[in-house]
C-alpha cells in the first residue's frame, strides 16, 4: 500500500504524521486512503510516540457579546459559551465553530472530555430555559465538525466525566429534583451506545471526574442532605474489573473539587491551590503532561489572570503568568486536555 504515490509505505508515513492538526481536514478530503488513515488509532499513536502529536487545552468559556458576534455573524445581547482551544507549543488561543443545535452558545454547565482526535461535550442546562439536557456531541479534530451523539440515559447536572480508551464515564451529580446521584454510565463512542454501571457506594453531587491509568475516579461531593458539604472521600472505577473502590481521606474536608483536583502520583489528590498562595480557592486548571493550565478564579471577574505551571521533581514547581487576549479571558466552567 502507498501512502504517497512513488514513495515506500513507511516513507510516506513519515510524512503523513508531520502534519499539523489543522490541515487534517483538508489531508482528509484529498483521497479516500488518506481520510481512513487519519481515522485509525494505529496513525494517532504512531504520530504521538514519533513526537509529532499537538498539545491542546480545551475549555469551556463564557463569550463576550461583541465577540460572540464576530464568531457567529449573529448579532449577540448577552454572553454565550464556546469552545475556547489553547496550544501549549505555540500559546495561541483559537475557538472551535459552536455547535449546530446551540448557534448561541453551549448549554450552560456542560462537561467535556477528550478521546484520541475527538472532544466530547455533554449535559448542561439549556441557555434560554436553564433547564437540564441530555444532549450529546462530538467533535472531531480530524473532519473539523460536529456530530450529535445518543443522548445521555437521563438529566443530570454537575456530574463527573472522564475519558478511557473510547469511553466516556459519567458519575454522580444531581437529578431534576436537585436529589445526588449515586448512579453511573458509559458512552462508547464508536458504537454511539451507553451502558449502566453499577452504582458508586455514595451519592455524590458537584463531584469531579479524573482519570489514573485505566481508573475514573470520582472525588468528593456531597449527598442530598448534605448540602454543599464536600466530603473527603472519593471512589475508583477500575475498568478491567468493572468495579468501584472507596477511597478514605484523598481531599480537604469543605472544598469544593470542580476543575481543581490533580494527581502527580498514583491515588495522590492535590488541589490547584497548594501551588501557590496567588492561587485562591475557586481556580480552574486543567493538566496535560508536565504542564498545567491555571486561571486564578473560575468566577465572573475577567480579569483573573491565567498561569502556566511547569511540574518538576518534587515539590520543584516555576510558575508562569501568561498573556491572554480579552475574548479569551472570560468565565471557565469546565475543560479538558486533548493530544492529537
Amino acid at each position: 500500500m502507498e501512502v504517497i504515490p512513488g514513495l515506500p509505505e513507511d516513507l510516506g508515513l513519515e510524512c503523513m504524521i508531520r502534519s499539523h492538526y489543522t490541515t487534517f481536514r483538508v489531508v482528509s478530503q484529498t483521497c479516500h486512503l488518506w481520510r481512513k488513515l487519519l481515522q485509525t488509532t494505529d496513525f494517532h499513536s504512531y504520530r504521538k510516540n514519533k513526537g509529532y502529536s499537538h498539545k491542546m487545552i480545551c475549555f469551556v468559556q463564557s463569550i463576550p457579546p461583541n465577540a460572540l458576534a464576530d464568531e457567529t455573524g449573529k448579532s449577540a445581547n448577552s454572553c454565550g459559551y464556546g469552545i475556547t482551544v489553547f496550544d501549549l507549543r505555540s500559546r495561541t488561543w483559537g475557538r472551535l465553530s459552536q455547535v449546530p443545535k446551540y448557534q448561541s452558545g453551549l448549554p450552560l454547565f456542560c462537561r467535556v472530555a477528550s478521546s484520541g482526535n475527538k472532544l466530547i461535550v455533554m449535559g448542561g442546562w439549556d441557555p434560554f430555559s436553564y433547564h437540564p439536557v441530555k444532549d450529546v456531541f462530538v467533535y472531531d479534530f480530524v473532519n473539523q465538525l460536529w456530530r450529535q451523539g445518543k443522548d445521555m440515559p437521563s438529566k443530570r447536572s454537575f456530574f463527573a466525566m472522564g475519558a478511557i480508551d473510547g469511553h466516556v464515564y459519567v458519575a454522580g451529580g444531581h437529578d431534576e429534583n436537585k436529589g445526588a446521584l449515586k448512579s453511573a454510565w458509559v458512552y462508547d463512542l464508536g458504537r454511539d451506545e451507553w451502558t449502566e454501571m453499577i452504582q458508586m457506594a455514595h451519592e455524590r453531587d458537584e463531584c469531579e471526574g479524573i482519570v489514573m491509568g485505566n481508573e475514573f475516579w470520582v472525588v468528593s461531593g456531597y449527598d442530598t442532605s448534605s448540602q454543599g458539604v464536600f466530603v473527603t472521600s472519593a471512589e475508583s472505577y477500575c475498568v478491567s474489573t468493572r468495579m468501584w473502590n472507596l477511597v478514605e481521606s484523598v481531599w480537604k474536608a469543605g472544598q469544593c473539587p470542580r476543575s481543581s483536583v490533580l494527581s502527580l502520583k498514583p491515588s495522590q489528590l492535590i488541589s490547584y491551590t497548594e501551588f501557590s498562595s496567588a492561587i485562591t480557592d475557586g481556580a480552574f486548571g486543567i493538566a496535560l503532561g508536565g504542564q498545567i493550565l491555571l486561571k486564578e478564579s473560575a468566577d465572573v471577574d475577567v480579569k483573573k489572570a491565567f498561569f502556566l505551571v511547569d511540574v518538576g521533581e518534587g515539590q520543584n514547581y516555576r510558575i508562569e503568568k501568561i498573556n491572554v487576549p480579552d475574548q479569551f479571558s472570560g468565565l471557565v466552567q469546565s475543560g479538558c486536555s486533548v493530544e492529537i
